[in-house]
């Protein structure tokens, strides 16, 4: 909390004012990296056209989104990887936590068996898993991604979980 409030320019007691512990504050930074992304998503989504094109603009999106903000996409990657971030997804797969955009659409995709019959949390990992890996090499200068890659990258994890 120290260097949060060094970096902030505000003494380590002001972020108590907002924040009651770590954990709260935690939570909080990734819910407004969430609303971020999915209203990134929002921009443009193509809700009249097929899955495919939905599931295309969505990893494009994120995947576009993780490379052009680095400082975030570690953040994400550490909150994943993390109890905060265990406790998130086993919420969104089992618990009565709101739909979002990207699972009403495995949902659907599901129902009218345009995708593999997976559980939701293999057809997350089949579908977005690999653009994270890609995103993280991409960080770290093991490959470069332009328009092209990231087209063929997304058509890969589309194939992945397709029927």
């Amino acid at each position: 909390m120290a260097t949060v409030a060094e970096m902030a320019g505000v003494g380590a007691g002001t972020i108590y004012i907002y924040f009651e512990t770590k954990d709260a504050l935690i939570v909080e930074i990734h819910s407004d990296l969430k609303k971020r992304i999915f209203d990134a998503i929002n921009d443009q989504y193509p809700e009249s056209s097929s899955i495919r094109e939905r599931f295309l603009h969505i990893a494009k999106t994120l995947l576009g989104y993780c490379i052009s903000s680095p400082m975030e996409f570690k953040f994400l990657e550490q909150f994943h990887h993390s109890p905060y971030g265990v406790a998130h997804r086993r919420e969104k797969l089992f618990g009565k936590k709101e739909r979002d955009i990207t699972t009403d659409l495995f949902y659907e995709a599901l129902e009218k068996q345009i995708v593999k019959d997976l559980p939701l949390a293999i057809l997350f990992e089949l579908g977005f898993g690999p653009l994270l890996a890609i995103a993280r090499n991409h960080a770290l200068g093991f490959i470069q991604l332009d328009d092209g890659m990231i087209e063929r990258a997304v058509e890969g994890c589309w194939h992945a979980i397709r029927r």
